[in-house]
């Protein structure tokens, strides 16, 4: 294991060394979605979420649709309906044990995000699940998200990464599939030609 010259411990530490944020940064926070956030909302195909277990490790899951797939139903509440996956649904079953959630919202070209926090539950609602259908293919189930925080966060990690400037973007040459990945993870037996098959056949057979 690697060992570190210091490990901070304490917050007066820590202020130490980073310094303490200027007013300009901890007052931009509100605590509801109004027209600055409702907008970007509406222009973001691509969220990360955020969660914890029961065993207290976060998990974070990417989640993406149509722009403006996640719903503002009110000023407090986010309603994101969830499609096909694997049945895994790690952040569903984290939400039972702990409802805390937290949203980062993308926007493809655009350089700053949206940050939601708040306390989500796993719900079905009749209504929601006809408006949010898909090639006719309801969603199971819908999280709502109460909101609790929203800010929009600064664009330094998108320049820093170039995750916008293809031209940038590193050589993905080696970097291993799906496919690759399941087979020496899960000592499966199958050839990740085969595992690639099952991959490639649930994309285009279960997208929604």
């Amino acid at each position: 294991m690697t060992e570190f010259e210091e490990t901070i411990t304490t917050r007066q530490r820590m202020r130490e060394v980073i310094g303490e944020p200027s007013h300009r940064v901890t007052d931009k926070v509100i605590d509801h979605i109004d027209d600055v956030c409702r907008r970007f909302i509406a222009a973001s195909p691509f969220i990360v979420l955020s969660t914890v277990g029961a065993d207290g490790l976060p998990d974070v899951s990417p989640k993406g649709d149509g722009a403006g797939f996640v719903d503002v139903l009110d000023r407090k509440t986010l309603a994101i309906p969830d499609r096909l996956g694997n049945k895994r649904v790690d952040s569903f079953e984290n939400l039972l044990i702990n409802p805390q959630v937290g949203i980062i919202f993308l926007i493809p070209g655009y350089p700053f995000t949206l940050r939601v926090g708040g306390v989500g539950k796993i719900v079905r609602d009749s209504a929601l699940q006809q408006k949010y259908a898909v090639n006719g293919r309801e969603p199971n189930v819908i999280l709502a998200v109460t909101v609790q925080e929203a800010f929009l966060h600064c664009a330094k990690s998108m320049a820093r990464s170039h995750i916008w400037q293809p031209d940038a973007w590193p050589d993905a040459s080696d970097v291993p599939s799906l496919a690759e990945a399941m087979v020496k993870h899960g000592e499966l037996s199958v050839a990740e030609s085969e595992m690639q098959s099952i991959i490639d056949q649930d994309f285009q057979n279960r997208m929604y």
